[in-house]
């Protein structure tokens, strides 16, 4: 048994991340300001072995004790995604990049730390070149440039193991509509057609429960990984947003896919990412993005029905 500490634990991954560790026998305490009024947690209340601190990470006096008293640190708390990160910048640099420095200087030599960060900071990447974990780092937006300097600072400790995700899809208790295949699949369950912008451009994606597993998986792998990043998301899932959508089409068939020649994407990345480092050790994802898709289908015909909408970004 471990003690862990998820800051940002009743978010989109932490309500996936939890339970698991909980399943685990693992003592775990979340840190979250719950600001969209979440109950994405409400089931692990009756394990003994969870604690949850409504509060917010910038406290560093609060955070201080809790990093003091944990065995492994999981910091997920973040403003994540490049608008959100443009709406609100001061708020962003603090949380993403200024608490993750406060954290590292809390650390001991024999605490774990995992960390999430994006393969977003790849930027653009070379036309027909896969990126790897040695590929050079070009953010374009400030999440991409705060998560990369993060990501730097942590792995400094040597004590970290961080993931580089691909866009993230699948069903969870806090839910999220914004990201690229949960928001395509969307727009085909309801609207029933989408209009792309620059519909070329490419993306890895990775399913929430693998996000999950490669914690997990680093967990046991520890000695090996520690020190080091890798790529994860499916190496058979780097499309672009017409491969993406023609996806999902062969399970919604009238989702009428429009492609403008008018009008930009603000999101400019595009590359392709490789995912045979993490790979290599013996990991591999369990969720296929069709498989994804049908969930995601069938998720949103109950959350549509109960509303549950009000709160999400």
């Amino acid at each position: 048994m471990k003690k862990v500490l998820v800051t940002g634990g009743a978010g989109y991954l932490g309500s996936i991340l939890v339970p698991a560790l909980l399943g685990r026998g693992h003592q775990v305490t979340v840190v979250d300001n719950f600001m969209y009024r979440q109950n994405s947690l409400a089931a692990c209340c009756a394990d003994e072995n969870f604690r949850v601190l409504k509060a917010d990470v910038r406290d560093q006096a609060l955070m201080a004790k809790e990093y003091a008293n944990h065995d492994i640190l999981i910091p997920l708390a973040a403003i994540v995604g490049a608008p959100a990160c443009k709406m609100r910048p001061d708020e962003s640099s603090a949380i993403n990049l200024g608490a993750i420095r406060d954290m590292v200087g809390h650390v001991g030599k024999g605490q774990m730390l995992l960390y999430p960060v994006t393969n977003s900071g790849y930027g653009i990447g070379e036309p027909d070149a896969m990126c790897t974990e040695e590929s050079p780092l070009r953010p374009i937006s400030q999440y991409g440039i705060e998560k990369v300097e993060a990501e730097r600072v942590i792995l400094e400790t040597g004590n970290a193991v961080t993931f580089r995700l691909a866009t993230v899809f699948g069903m969870a208790p806090r839910m999220r509509i914004d990201l690229l295949v949960n928001d395509f699949t969307y727009r085909a369950v309801y609207d029933r057609f989408v209009v792309l912008f620059e519909s070329h451009f490419r993306r890895n994606y990775i399913h929430v429960r693998d996000v999950t597993n490669a914690f997990l998986f680093a967990l046991d792998s520890y000695d090996a990984m520690k020190g080091q990043t890798y790529n994860v998301g499916l190496s058979e899932a780097n499309l672009t947003k017409r491969q993406l959508c023609d996806e999902i089409k062969k399970l919604v068939p009238d989702f009428h896919i429009l492609e403008s020649e008018i009008g930009k994407d603000p999101d400019k990345r595009d590359y392709l990412v490789s995912n045979a480092k993490i790979e290599g050790l013996g990991w591999r994802p369990r969720h296929s993005l069709q498989s994804g898709i049908r969930e995601l289908i069938k998720g949103y015909t109950m959350i549509r029905n109960g509303g549950a909408f009000d709160n999400l970004p």
